[in-house]
């Protein structure tokens, strides 16, 4: 589903770019498949002839997302982004931060206790640095 989405962002960026005209965006986007979406679109040429072309770029991006996105699996992600949870608290900002970072790095920032996420990040930058330093002088 990431991989379609991206293709069609591509697309449509494409297509503003170049000034793609209407009726060429489905020949242009489809001379772009590979795989098994190369193969979908030739069965759909198979079957409708010259006309697949003329459908919208729209009827194109709904048929590859009928085809190629489990209605399960979009219906899962639209629950997922109405219930995303905001973290107010500046402790839970910087907790949620550090816990993503390596073991070696998420012990000197937790004992040096930051207070607010900016402090956080600048630390973890200036870690990260020194350990890069120290790391290019044992490799010279």
């Amino acid at each position: 589903m990431v991989g379609l989405t991206r293709w069609i962002e591509k697309m449509e960026s494409v297509f503003q770019i170049s000034g793609c005209a209407v009726e060429n965006q489905v020949k242009f986007a489809t001379c772009t498949l590979l795989d098994a979406a190369l193969t979908w679109m030739n069965s759909q040429i198979r079957s409708l002839g010259p006309d697949a072309y003329s459908m919208t770029w729209e009827v194109l991006k709904k048929k590859m997302t009928d085809k190629y996105c489990l209605q399960g699996e979009i219906k899962k992600l639209k629950i997922e982004l109405w219930n995303l949870k905001f973290v107010a608290d500046e402790t839970e900002k910087i907790d949620k931060y550090v816990s993503g970072l390596p073991d070696n790095i998420y012990r000197s920032v937790k004992a040096s206790t930051p207070k607010t996420l900016d402090e956080t990040i600048e630390l973890v930058n200036d870690l990260m640095d020194q350990k890069l330093r120290t790391y290019a002088e044992r490799q010279s």
